[in-house]
């Protein structure tokens, strides 16, 4: 099935943001690779956004390398190419937890879900975007873990997204002489299950300030960290 429309993969596809990001990139032509960790829900969300052929499901658990590889060899087996990685997929599992009193176990799920499923997706399929000359990716991360506006307890959270912040760094210094560009973008208070009901904004609205930095041109931004399209500090 190879095509001359973006493919994009975005991970934590199922629902909440994730969810208005697909159909976002849907509705504008792209061949979109939904993943999420149960199948179940996934297949679900699929047939509710009911997207035409240009909208597939496949079952991905960031923290499975196995996983990550069986994703990577169909990719290239179907599309050929990747042009957008959206790195959605997280968890917050610490809310209100002192530092002091956080489990470490509770530290190293959240590092292994929002840091290292973006680390191995980055590593699984910036390959295939320099072979092809062209990507775009999109780190979801959140002013906790922002250096500038960091404050105390949700350890866990802030520690994983301030690695995530420094990875969107590492990776467009290095991927700086190609057409590659790597931003990290936080959505702002979201109606989710993540963020509750009292939260601004909604989903809708997030996915289109994320989407946008799918789209940005050779001359547009990389190596940045954006809150409602504007610049904000590390």
């Amino acid at each position: 099935m190879k095509s001359d429309r973006y493919v994009a993969i975005v991970t934590g596809g199922n629902r909440g943001i994730g969810y208005e990001i697909c159909k976002e990139l849907a509705n504008v032509g792209c061949n979109v690779v939904l993943t999420s960790r149960n199948e179940e829900d996934g297949e679900r969300a699929v047939a509710k956004l009911h997207a035409g052929n240009n909208i597939v499901y496949r079952k991905l658990d960031v923290t499975d390398s196995k996983e990550i590889v069986s994703l990577r060899d169909w990719i290239q087996k179907t599309y050929g190419r990747v042009d957008i990685l959206i790195n959605n997929a997280g968890v917050y599992l610490d809310e209100g937890v002192s530092v002091f009193d956080v489990d470490e176990k509770t530290v190293e799920d959240t590092l292994e879900v929002n840091f290292y499923g973006a680390f191995h997706m980055c590593r699984a399929f910036v390959p295939i975007m320099r072979q092809n000359g062209y990507g775009r990716i999109v780190n979801i991360s959140s002013g906790y873990g922002a250096m500038s506006e960091m404050g105390g307890n949700v350890a866990a959270y802030r520690i994983s997204k301030v690695a995530l912040n420094a990875l969107t760094l590492i990776m467009a210094s290095e991927l700086g002489d190609g057409n590659i560009k790597v931003n990290a973008v936080c959505p702002g208070w979201v109606r989710t299950d993540m963020g509750g009901g009292m939260a601004p904004i909604s989903p809708e609205a997030a996915a289109k300030d994320i989407v946008h930095f799918a789209f940005i041109d050779a001359k547009g931004p990389t190596g940045s960290f954006f809150r409602y399209k504007k610049p904000i500090q590390w």
